[in-house]
């Protein structure tokens, strides 16, 4: 039985569907000359084996988790912005703010305030504005506030440093600024407000598992990578002598003095 009840099971698959075909090239496998197309540091990897104790295979792989990790920094964002365009009272724009919520009723925040709708601006993690990102972004809440006095503005971090809804402070030209309706809302908090169910992000985050082992199982859009990096050095190692840090070295240094075949 489908437990959520903020979202429709249907719903819910067709995003971690569409969230996964976000993953696009990335779901490619992983040859030898794709590994190496940036040159990898053969002098890292065989430190990281040695001092991590891992075997030849968990080193490889996680050098090639590490390269699809490098480019999939906005995969993850799709998935926590749109998931609301499934949840009753929200919009996802097209541009402009990440999430607009609006109730009929009010949206009550922690001072007491009232407000009909709330715009979203929404990160991954905390630590990804740096100044200036942080000032253009309260300045453009500022405007929405003189905009529509009957809204609030809301940082909403999927990675917030802890569980909160606080007013958000910023400097903007060297000044300090805050509104206690300009706010910094960790993701388990703006679930709250959007569904009225206290735990709903720890439910939907508890059914996510199951739900992306059956997307992956049964999808035909989604290929798993069969990677044959580890093969194909292992042939490589056949020709320098039995040796697989020869054959690693030989990806970055194979032109240097010493290495290179004449």
């Amino acid at each position: 039985m489908w437990g959520l009840s903020f979202i429709a099971e249907a719903d819910f698959i067709k995003h971690i569907q569409l969230t996964i075909q976000q993953y696009g090239e990335k779901l490619a496998p992983y040859d030898l000359a794709k590994f190496n197309s940036n040159i990898v540091d053969p002098i890292k990897l065989i430190f990281d084996k040695s001092v991590y104790q891992y075997s030849w295979e968990e080193i490889i792989k996680n050098e090639i988790s590490r390269q699809r990790d490098k480019s999939n920094n906005n995969d993850i964002g799709y998935f926590h912005q749109r998931i609301f365009q499934y949840i009753a009272g929200c919009t996802v724009p097209a541009a402009g703010w990440d999430v607009i919520f609006a109730k009929d009723g009010g949206i009550t925040l922690p001072d007491g305030d009232r407000v009909r709708t709330v715009y979203v601006e929404m990160k991954n993690k905390h630590n990804t504005m740096n100044s200036a990102s942080s000032s253009k972004t309260y300045m453009k809440m500022q405007g929405q506030l003189l905009a529509d006095d009957d809204c609030a503005c809301f940082l909403v971090e999927a990675i917030a440093k802890r569980s909160q809804n606080i007013t958000w402070a910023v400097s903007v030209d060297g000044t300090k600024q805050k509104h206690r309706r300009i706010r910094r809302v960790s993701m388990d908090e703006f679930y709250h407000i959007v569904t009225g169910q206290t735990d709903a992000f720890a439910q939907m985050c508890l059914a996510l598992p199951q739900a992306i082992d059956e997307v992956v199982k049964t999808s035909d859009a989604v290929a798993i990578p069969n990677d044959s990096v580890i093969d194909e050095l292992r042939s490589l190692a056949k020709t320098e002598n039995g040796s697989f840090s020869l054959a690693l070295y030989m990806l970055g240094f194979g032109s240097y003095i010493g290495f290179k075949r004449e």
